[in-house]
């Protein structure tokens, strides 16, 4: 068998109902996106023990203490030039939610064909939109860092706030890190790399038979 026909027997393979509930609680776990945070910064300095908290979901920005802390993130960034931290300044916010939409319902398609080609399909427009995303996020923080009024009260140069982990940005301890809802997104991952496995390893016995 040659690996054009290979490839071919392999997007035409069929899922069975163990790799399709797999797809489908995939789609389910997007659902996350709708009700749970996608990241999470918090900022701690002498005058701030307690931490300032900003949530981001795919569609609002929540701050600690009911907004409260985003206020506050707001006055400080004022006195270094840095832009206010407003919804309707992140675009994702009105693309993200109906694009997960979209690809909840192509996940269900996928799943009601039954084809390995439409799996892979799924699999990597997804894998596409979760790179994308981080990107634009990293992209996000680079423009506040770096965009900073020149009448600001207070010089400071130019910055990058941390995309995951710990930054010290002058007197504030800066943590960022993944939250609840992009916990469930990178379930989504293992659940539609294990479909794709299981529907490989479903085949293989029937490949070995065929070339022997």
């Amino acid at each position: 068998m040659t690996v054009v026909q290979r490839t071919n027997r392999f997007f035409e393979l069929s899922l069975n109902l163990r790799e399709r509930a797999l797809v489908v609680v995939a789609t389910l776990m997007l659902s996350s996106v709708y009700l749970l945070p996608l990241w999470n910064l918090t900022m701690y300095a002498p005058q701030y023990p307690d931490g300032l908290r900003m949530d981001i979901y795919s569609y609002k920005l929540e701050g600690g203490r009911e907004g409260q802390d985003i206020k506050e993130i707001n006055i400080l960034n004022h006195y270094i030039g840095m832009k206010d931290l407003v919804a309707e300044d992140f675009t994702e916010f009105k693309w993200m939610p109906f694009v997960v939409g979209a690809i909840g319902l192509l996940f269900l398609r996928a799943a009601a064909h039954g084809r390995m080609m439409d799996l892979v399909d799924v699999a990597v427009l997804y894998t596409y939109f979760a790179a994308f995303s981080l990107w634009s996020f990293a992209y996000k923080l680079y423009s506040y860092g770096h965009n900073l009024a020149p009448t600001a009260a207070v010089k400071v140069g130019p910055f990058m706030p941390p995309v995951f982990g710990y930054k010290k940005l002058a007197n504030f301890e800066v943590y960022s890190y993944p939250a609840a809802g992009s916990y469930f997104l990178t379930l989504v991952v293992v659940l539609l790399g294990a479909a794709l496995v299981l529907a490989w390893r479903d085949d293989a016995p029937a490949v070995v038979t065929v070339e022997s």
